[in-house]
């Protein structure tokens, strides 16, 4: 298969970006071409999951986006834009899958390969150089798309136009007046609630007094 037919220069948009030279950005710039997102935001993507890397004595430095990545930050960059991973190698079972479209799924595909990141998208790669090797290097494996995915919040700010704001209908005469009225009785000053009058408990009442007898001279006298 001739070179051009599979093969087309990209820079995943380092020059537009502003960055200038030769550099190790194959992860940002075939992730950038993939997703179709741009080479900026992939940058800045992959230098702040950097951040959640550790270090030790065997791992004095942590991933840059111009230098090189970690295959755990490039997993977890991939994960977090919600593209899939699907192994094509496995220890000791040899190379089954070459970096050539007939072997690869159709589609936008980030291909692993030693050493290299590289761009599918429907069976031509998207790179500075040819890294397919006449057909011969290894694929260890590809990060795809889910079938049926939803953009996250990051990605819909790039892809979706903002909506435009719809303009407010003229007020009429009777919504102004009503507005008035409420206003009005807002501003009315408003009586406080009486207050109702203490309970007095009743005072209990007095026995009649009892009936007085009569003297000896009112007896006598009637």
């Amino acid at each position: 298969m001739a070179r051009a037919k599979y093969f087309r220069y990209h820079d995943g948009g380092r020059a537009a970006a502003g960055y200038r030279g030769k550099t190790g950005d194959c992860v940002v710039r075939s992730i950038a071409i993939a997703t179709g997102l741009p080479y900026q935001h992939i940058y800045d993507v992959v230098n702040r999951a950097s951040t959640r890397e550790r270090t030790g004595t065997r791992k004095r430095d942590i991933s840059n986006a111009r230098t090189g990545v970690y295959k755990s930050t490039i997993h977890r960059v991939m994960k977090e834009l919600g593209w899939v991973w699907t192994p094509t190698m496995q220890i000791g079972s040899g190379c089954k899958v070459h970096l050539l479209p007939r072997e690869l799924p159709h589609g936008r595909l980030v291909v692993s390969v030693s050493k290299h990141l590289t761009a599918m998208v429907d069976g031509i790669i998207y790179d500075t150089h040819d890294c397919s090797r006449r057909g011969k290097r290894c694929v260890y494996g590809y990060w795809q798309p889910p079938a049926r995915r939803s953009l996250s919040p990051l990605q819909i700010e790039h892809f979706v136009p903002p909506r435009p704001r719809s303009q407010p209908q003229p007020r009429t005469q009777e919504q102004r007046r009503a507005d008035w009225q409420r206003s009005i009785d807002r501003d009315a000053p408003v009586a406080p609630p009486r207050r109702p009058a203490p309970h007095k408990p009743a005072r209990p009442q007095q026995p009649p007094d009892p009936p007085r007898r009569k003297s000896f001279f009112e007896w006598l006298f009637g």
